[in-house]
């Protein structure tokens, strides 16, 4: 159970660190923060900057908390913080599949790292290693529920999207 729950932790949490170091220093072809910040504005959230933080934030620090096992439950709501803000902002109503802009590959983000924060990290963790315990269920439950206010704060807050006028068709 251990070393599942370890390579689980590891996978996820990883692969999110990197997803997010794309964004933060524009690794492996990522846009970096300036180029995030481009991508913020073009999805009407503001001000910018704070959502670059907060993207990177997550998805660095998120990602990075949970495959160490440490402060549970902290880094699974980073993650599940991040993976709720795409969805919501980018992948609402494109069906499922991420061939067609769908929610498909945050879900497969999200999904694994609510169950570690829910289960815990398991014995090969830095938690386990330093004796860290946070107040569960408390922890996990307002962390999470500042994470779901987060991303409603950012929906409510975006620009008005920018009308564009019909184009009426002479018969």
């Amino acid at each position: 159970m251990n070393t599942g729950l370890l390579i689980l932790r590891l996978f996820v949490g990883l692969a999110l660190g990197a997803h997010g170091a794309q964004k933060l220093f524009g690794w492996w072809g990522g846009p970096g923060v300036r180029g995030l910040g481009q991508h913020m504005k073009h999805m009407r959230l503001r001000p910018a900057s704070l959502w670059v933080a907060g993207a990177i934030g997550t998805e660095v620090g998120g990602g990075l908390l949970l495959a160490l096992g440490l402060l549970s439950p902290l880094g699974s709501v980073g993650v599940g913080a991040a993976m709720l803000m795409a969805i919501v902002a980018v992948h609402w109503g494109k069906g499922f599949f991420g061939q067609g802009g769908g929610a498909e590959v945050p879900l497969l983000y999200l999904v694994p790292a609510a169950v570690l924060g829910i289960t815990g990290p398991g014995s090969y963790s830095l938690d386990s290693f330093f004796g860290i315990t946070l107040p569960e269920p408390v922890t996990g439950i307002v962390a999470a529920a500042l994470a779901v206010a987060g991303v409603a704060v950012a929906m409510v807050g975006r620009t008005p999207a920018v009308e564009r006028p019909s184009v009426e068709l002479a018969a």
